[in-house]
């Protein structure tokens, strides 16, 4: 910065006003400045910057997982609300682990200026050890029970009751449910609102469940283990699209007709879910939103400096009816029970 306000003919101090237009400076020496740095090839160092502001312009971004169009559509909705405030994003996964999401955690300290989580293996113990207590953060889907940090999370069991109640309503009996993992606040949710939907809808109907991780391969493996059963489910509700596509593949596979002999329902509405064959009955989560909405949360405690500050949210979901369950034209129906083309 000193060989640009040599080579300008200006005060070191007058250079980042020019840089961040900030102050008064007349409009020959902001080209004089301009020119010095496009001659000289400078390029301000973030990192005494951000010492010198105290500000960043990063966000912090800890998932469980990169894969999978959940993810993706989740990813699209922070980028696009980052992006319309000049921001930047640091992305980091904790990859099914609690060392990694500590280690993540720990490797954002002090290059961000906020932080969103959503991981199963971050609790309160590895928050209060990695997460400065002054650092905005808002959690999103979390089974923290954290009353000092924000939350936004999805109606995992309301949408799996309308589900439920939707399925019922058509007359199916024996319902199963393909299960995500264990330790998955939404899969928790989702398995919740089968179970109390069942006992509600069905008295006396024995739950069928099957364990899988969100992937299509277990939802393929699920299928396959429906498939050999002596008696079939005339319905199945898998705890989210992707292995639900997975299991339409192994029904298809084995010459099983959706929704002709099983009807088949999933969880999220991903983009994909539309272009299946049959187009996938789901409970829509408006994903991409959710990211904007965790994004718009933690920039209002950035920009306020209300960490201490604390809100919940719950994001309402719909029941999307296509035809891997009826034959009807797509209708959405929110779980309040109005309908929506």
């Amino acid at each position: 910065m000193r060989d640009v306000a040599s080579a300008a003919g200006v005060s070191v101090a007058t250079v980042p006003r020019v840089l961040n237009s900030s102050g008064s400076v007349t409009s020959v020496t902001r080209h004089n400045v301009q020119q010095a740095v496009a001659r000289l090839a400078y390029v301000p160092d973030n990192a005494a910057r951000s010492l010198s502001t105290r500000n960043t312009r990063c966000i912090g971004v800890l998932l469980p997982d990169l894969y999978g169009e959940f993810f993706s559509e989740l990813i699209r909705g922070v980028d696009r609300a980052v992006r319309a405030r000049g921001l930047h994003l640091l992305l980091s996964c904790s990859h099914g682990d609690a060392g990694e999401a500590r280690a993540a955690l720990e490797a954002l300290r002090g290059r961000v200026d906020g932080m969103l989580i959503m991981s199963p293996h971050v609790d309160n113990k590895v928050l209060s050890a990695s997460v400065p207590s002054s650092l905005p953060t808002v959690l999103m889907n979390t089974h923290i029970d954290a009353s000092r940090y924000s939350t936004i999370g999805i109606d995992n069991e309301g949408g799996a009751g309308a589900l439920m109640r939707h399925l019922a309503g058509r007359g199916h009996r024996r319902i199963a449910h393909i299960a995500g993992p264990e330790d998955n606040v939404d899969a928790k949710g989702r398995l919740s609102g089968y179970l109390h939907g069942l006992a509600e809808l069905l008295p006396g109907a024995t739950p069928q469940v099957l364990r899988g991780d969100f992937t299509e391969e277990s939802g393929y493996r699920a299928g396959r283990q429906l498939v050999s059963l002596s008696e079939r489910p005339d319905a199945v509700f898998a705890a989210n699209d992707m292995m639900a596509i997975g299991c339409l593949f192994a029904l298809s596979e084995a010459g099983i007709v959706v929704p002709d002999e099983i009807a088949l329902a999933g969880f999220d509405d991903v983009p994909i879910a539309r272009f299946v064959s049959p187009p996938l009955t789901t409970v829509r989560i408006r994903i991409a939103e959710l990211g904007e909405l965790a994004l718009e949360r933690l920039v209002t405690a950035i920009d306020a400096g209300a960490v201490d500050k604390v809100t919940r949210q719950t994001l309402r979901t719909e029941l999307v009816v296509r035809s891997s369950c009826s034959r009807a034209r797509p209708t959405v129906i929110a779980v309040d029970g109005r309908r929506r083309r």
